[in-house]
């Protein structure tokens, strides 16, 4: 699996503790005349999709030429990428080439002509043996006798600002070679922020992945990959604490994570603020009110076979197991408490709205935002067998000070009462029903302050339009 070359293997001058490469853009296609910009960028990772990083030319082809020195975290050999995005026709409007340590070792295999060409090179040389035609990424490896600091270079040219994409180097590094840094790093430590998960380059649709836990960009197993649970024991058995940080798309069953990290914060794929907050959320500077989308199993164990589309214990309107974490449960850093659930009738005519009131309060000593959460519970003897445990029928987010109070109300329409049979007809139906305002599910055993309930009945029926 590949990632993007690290800035801390990159330096911009050779035996300098800069991180990055020193990158020069030029107006011109092919790296002649003055740079018109000179920085140092962290990593060789862009997306420039439709766009150019020139402001004053921001419709003109341009060139970058990337250098500095790249170091290996252990003697070997490693496979590295030199990728430049996906997007249709990119190999008509860019090629590269690859240097290590004076030796080309690969290159863009699509013609030169009149595009996009990033070209890199390592301790020196230029040029190709042969050109071939065939669109995609070079995939080259390269064997580092040690650990020393080695030449690197990097190439990038493109003809059209809005044809073409980014360019980013990435390599593929076994567990065991980045294991050694991770625990040197937390031994020197007062805390550990491990971050893992996954990434979109793993699970998607239709993707050449063949990874245990994935085939084709689906997974077959919700865990964590193997190498990132080690990773998470081997940190913890360093005595110090630790707090994970997720970074995926997908629920991941961290059950080794839930019961022995000081704290677990999932992320997603936060986006190119994410680290700020990240890091504003760890400290203090953020109090965090998200709440899940998904649920979080515990294993593949307690679902049924995804060949099987029924939905018959899975999702938290039919899941009867507990859940590592629920549908809509979150914490905060501080703590709410909810009281005087009531509703509008307690008999409601079939058809009718109902209003669902609460009160919320900030019992803790630091200002947040709470969602509360309102669930319907339906009569489990009615339509058919087929009604949800419980249905998230409206929520709202309210910021509160230490030891205010705010009044909630939802009004919950008859559509959000009513519920579908097997033959597909929606319709609200008669019998004794609970709603639940909180913030999580009613039964959570995980939610840090109960829900508080109000009961009504539902006299009569009526069939509603699809």
């Amino acid at each position: 699996f590949a990632m993007p070359v690290s800035r801390t293997m990159l330096r911009p001058a050779a035996g300098g503790a800069e991180e990055g490469m020193k990158g020069e853009y030029f107006s011109s296609t092919d790296l002649s005349g003055t740079p018109v910009m000179t920085r140092v960028d962290p990593e060789i990772n862009f997306d420039w999709s439709g766009v150019s990083p020139l402001k004053a030319t921001p419709d003109s082809g341009f060139s970058v030429r990337w250098t500095g020195a790249i170091t290996a975290p252990a003697a070997g050999e490693y496979e590295f990428t030199l990728r430049t995005g996906r997007c249709r026709g990119c190999n008509r409007t860019q090629s590269y080439k690859v240097f290590v340590d004076g030796q080309q070792v690969a290159a863009s295999e699509a013609p030169p002509a009149a595009g996009e060409r990033p070209a890199m090179a390592i301790n020196g040389t230029t040029g190709l043996p042969e050109e071939r035609h065939v669109a995609g990424p070079a995939k080259f490896k390269v064997n580092f006798a040690d650990k020393n600091e080695h030449e690197l270079r990097i190439e990038f040219l493109r003809t059209s600002a809005r044809d073409g994409s980014g360019i980013t180097l990435e390599w593929s590094p076994k567990p065991e070679v980045l294991l050694p840094g991770a625990l040197e790093a937390a031994k020197g430590a007062d805390l550990v922020v491990a971050m893992v998960g996954l990434s979109p380059n793993l699970e998607g649709e239709e993707m050449p992945v063949n990874l245990p836990g994935f085939v084709g960009g689906d997974r077959t197993d919700i865990k964590l990959p193997a190498a990132q649970e080690e990773m998470l024991q081997q940190l913890a058995a360093t005595g110090k604490p630790m707090v994970v940080v997720l970074l995926n798309g997908s629920a991941l069953a961290v059950n080794w994570a839930e019961a022995h990290a000081n704290a677990v914060l999932e992320a997603w794929y936060p986006g190119e603020a994410g680290g700020r907050a990240i890091a504003d959320t760890l400290t203090g500077k953020n109090n965090p009110s998200g709440r899940l989308p998904v649920t979080f199993y515990t294993s593949l164990d307690e679902l049924p076979p995804f060949t099987e589309y029924g939905v018959k214990n899975r999702t938290y309107r039919y899941f009867t197991g507990t859940a590592l974490y629920g549908f809509g449960y979150g914490l905060s850093y501080t703590k709410f408490a909810y009281s005087k659930a009531k509703v509008s009738t307690a008999s409601l005519k079939a058809g009718d709205p109902l209003t669902v009131e609460a009160d919320v309060k900030n019992t803790g000593k630091m200002a947040g935002d709470e969602v509360a959460q309102v669930y319907l519970m339906a009569p489990r003897d009615g339509n058919g067998g087929l009604s949800p445990n419980l249905q998230l029928e409206g929520f709202q987010r309210v910021h509160l000070a230490p030891g205010q109070t705010k009044h909630v109300v939802f009004k919950l329409t008859p559509r959000e009462l009513s519920e579908v049979d097997a033959e597909g007809v929606r319709s609200v139906q008669a019998g004794s029903y609970t709603v639940a305002v909180g913030g999580a599910q009613p039964k959570d055993p995980h939610a840090p302050t109960p829900a508080v309930t109000a009961s009504f009945s539902i006299v009569g029926s009526q069939e509603l339009p699809r």
